[in-house]
């Protein structure tokens, strides 16, 4: 019998103002809810628009267990399509990237062929129709685009033809998305290169929370990026810091700093660690980018994008972007302890090479399968996931700071150490859960 489908209340009761039942990361029915109410519902990341230049490029991905892609048309619109024939269900492309042959989306089994718009350009034989109430059915519309909206080269969709409007989802966070493509002397971002993939024995949700755990990095971290600070204690004084330390060492940096680098968060579940200063704030300055930057915007334009150092950004569910850095990770969740995770690094166009270098140096150093860092969370993610299965308590706490004026709104600024972002998620999860039910009704 299900305990959740159909039952609001009972998907209410999982989020308490201070903790969250088990069962949000445990229980595959939550898990099928959860593609169904708050990822088609919400605006989830496809892909960047660079990755398909030319008409006719595409780039296809999974939201929601749905296969989707993104292809580019002759009018340079950037379109979300679903990944299926109109006629026999077929994926239409099967390569997660390429270029549509002759002008046209054809389909491998029947030949069934659309224009990038989606549109139904020709059928074989098509009067073996005739007669028939094929012009009526929802076959001869062909492909039904996929709400999208391609917010500065990132290119978001909406599954579901309700749900809330784009800007009203994001809102002020999307200054984060801005200044990492005004980080570009030409206010244009590339994605460098292919995508490092890897997989997490965990729910994604537990992926997503420690994003904006200020708590864990000197303690999870403290294996590898502390014996790689302590080696570099050990060597001789004056020599030039390599860039590999330069990016592991502030991990494990002490609490006080952690609490004082901050975290805003604002509604539905987005929020940034950084509001201050980051780990990424003092890496080594690279002379000709500042001096491309001075020259597009101006001295004190500049160093105001420059300035900025956020951390992680998370776009609650699927997306967190590291600016500062240039890199973004993107959830792909699989089941309900599987979790796809998805790391792309991003060249500044008009930047020296010396930027993308950093940025691969980081992304191969902190986000690969080969990292050590990333090993640190994947075994706490793992252990999470199988700690959870104890039946000691049902409860999971988020206690840390919480006040009883959240109950109006999470949305604020806060010492970085505080638990309000994850208990921001939580309502946001909640709300889109029972949204959809509650309507129904």
């Amino acid at each position: 019998m299900s305990r959740y489908r159909d039952n609001p209340a009972a998907i209410r009761s999982l989020v308490r103002p201070d903790s969250i039942h088990r069962d949000v990361y445990l229980d595959p029915e939550l898990f099928d809810l959860e593609m169904e109410q708050l990822w088609r519902r919400t605006w989830i990341y496809v892909g960047h628009d660079s990755q398909v230049p030319a008409a006719g490029d595409f780039y296809s991905t999974v939201i929601a267990r749905e296969p989707v892609f993104m292809v580019r048309g002759a009018d340079a619109r950037v379109r979300v399509l679903p990944n299926r024939c109109a006629h026999k269900g077929t994926r239409l492309v099967s390569a997660v990237h390429g270029k549509c042959a002759a002008g046209m989306i054809r389909c491998p089994y029947h030949g069934w062929s659309y224009r990038f718009d989606g549109t139904l350009r020709t059928v074989p034989l098509r009067s073996g129709y005739d007669g028939t109430l094929f012009e009526q059915s929802r076959a001869a519309r062909g492909l039904t685009e996929i709400p999208s909206v391609n917010y500065r080269g990132f290119v978001f969709a909406r599954l579901s033809a309700e749900g809330p409007d784009f800007h009203d989802y994001f809102g002020e966070s999307l200054s984060s998305i801005d200044n990492m493509v005004e980080r570009s002397p030409e206010g244009r971002l590339e994605v460098a290169g292919g995508v490092l993939r890897y997989l997490h024995d965990c729910n994604w949700k537990i992926y997503v929370e420690n994003l904006n755990d200020a708590m864990h990095p000197m303690v999870a971290h403290e294996s590898s990026a502390g014996t790689a600070k302590r080696i570099w204690e050990s060597t001789p004084p004056g020599l030039p810091m390599p860039m590999v330390i330069e990016q592991f060492v502030p991990f494990v940096n002490n609490y006080e700093f952690f609490e004082k680098m901050g975290v805003k968060v604002y509604e539905n579940g987005h929020s940034y660690t950084g509001v201050n200063f980051s780990i990424h704030s003092k890496y080594s300055a690279v002379g000709e980018y500042e001096r491309r930057m001075a020259a597009a915007y101006g001295e004190e334009r500049a160093q105001q994008i420059l300035g900025e150092a956020r951390h992680n950004t998370v776009y609650y569910p699927s997306l967190t972007i590291k600016g500062a850095i240039q890199a973004i990770r993107v959830a792909r969740p699989l089941a309900v302890d599987k979790t796809l995770i998805e790391s792309w690094t991003f060249r500044l166009a008009g930047a020296p090479d010396e930027l993308l270098a950093r940025t691969v140096t980081y992304s191969r150093l902190i986000n690969a399968p080969t990292s050590m860092v990333g090993h640190d969370d994947l075994h706490c993610y793992r252990s999470i996931q199988e700690g959870l299965a104890s039946q000691s308590s049902d409860w999971v706490s988020l206690h840390r700071n919480h006040t009883p004026s959240e109950a109006a709104s999470h949305a604020g600024t806060y010492g970085a150490t505080n638990e309000v972002p994850m208990r921001g998620q939580y309502r946001a999860w909640a709300n889109f859960m029972t949204a959809g039910m509650e309507r129904e009704r």
